[in-house]
Order: structure tokens, then C-alpha cells, then sequence
């Protein structure tokens, strides 16, 4: 069974009684709906896709002895910290980061090397950095990369501690 088939049924079902709700509203909201989510769909198809490919190419162009040496479960405390930095660097939101997580972890990446990159990525993200720091100015945003900075190295330990021997298995 698929990795996807349970979230997939669930996301079914819950736009299906959203679209049901909008409809017996009679003002054609479901019509609006559908117009809008259609137009998002076909404007994010492109990057959809491309972030797909990027995960099947990372593990078919990266040599596994070269994943595993700089991120595999054996790389230690190298792996974490080269995990916390690709996912700082990442760009991008979950539809490019995650299929690039998914490609890694398919080349033999490890637990702990890819939970620092994905704590990373959410928490620290130099590439939104300019925007924050836009919004929010420079001393919130320095806070904010002060309190959370250490959370991706952290994170990666742990996971390895407790996690480091558990085989993740993902889709081919």
C-alpha cells in the first residue's frame, strides 16, 4: 500500500464535504472554488514536477558511498551539522525541500543528518531571511535565529540517539 493513500483518502474526503458544504450554500461558492483551486493546481504543477524529478535524480546522480560518507547514518556529528546547513540553505517550501529530502534519503542519507535538515529548513531558512528581516526588522529576526539556531544540530543528535538504527524505508 502506498505512502500516500491514507493522507490522499483524507484530503479526499475533507475537500469533498467542504465542496458539498460551499454547494448547499447556494450563492456558487463550490463554482468559485473549484475555478480558484484549478488555477492553483495548473500554476503549481510546473514547480510540482520539477521538485519530483529533483527527487529522483538525487539519488540516481549522487554515488551512495559519497551520501553516506557526508550524511549517512555512520557520518556522526559531520552528517548533522552538513544536514543543518543544506536545509538552512534550502530553498524553497515542503514541495521542493521535501521530494529533495525524500531523493537523499533514498541515496542513503540518515536519520539524524536528515531530521537536522528538515528542523533546519523550517527554522532557520537563510533564504527567507531578507523578507523577515523586511517585515520584522533586523532585532526580532536575530532573536528569533538566536533561540532556534542550535534546535536543527539538536534535533539530529536525538534522532540519532534513539533513532539512528531504525531502517526508513520510503517509496521507489
Amino acid at each position: 500500500m502506498s505512502q500516500m493513500l491514507v493522507p490522499t483518502l483524507l484530503m479526499a474526503v475533507i475537500a469533498a464535504a467542504l465542496f458539498i458544504f460551499a454547494y448547499c450554500k447556494g450563492d456558487g461558492s463550490h463554482m468559485i472554488a473549484l475555478k480558484t483551486g484549478t488555477k492553483l493546481l495548473l500554476d503549481t504543477a510546473p514547480l510540482l514536477i520539477f521538485a519530483f524529478l529533483i527527487a529522483g535524480l538525487v539519488p540516481v546522480l549522487l554515488p551512495p558511498p559519497l551520501v553516506q560518507k557526508w550524511i549517512g547514518a555512520e557520518s556522526g556529528i559531520r552528517g548533522i551539522f552538513m544536514g543543518t546547513l543544506a536545509g538552512a540553505i534550502s530553498p524553497g517550501g515542503p514541495y521542493v525541500s521535501l521530494p529533495l529530502a525524500l531523493g537523499l534519503l533514498r541515496a542513503g542519507a540518515g536519520v539524524g543528518a536528515m531530521v537536522a535538515y528538515l528542523t533546519a529548513w523550517s527554522l532557520i531558512a537563510f533564504a527567507r531571511l531578507p523578507m523577515e528581516i523586511g517585515i520584522l526588522g533586523w532585532k526580532l529576526t536575530l532573536i528569533r535565529l538566536a533561540c532556534t539556531f542550535f534546535f536543527a544540530p539538536i534535533a539530529g543528535l536525538l534522532a540519532t540517539l534513539f533513532f539512528g538504527k531504525v531502517n526508513i524505508s520510503v517509496g521507489t
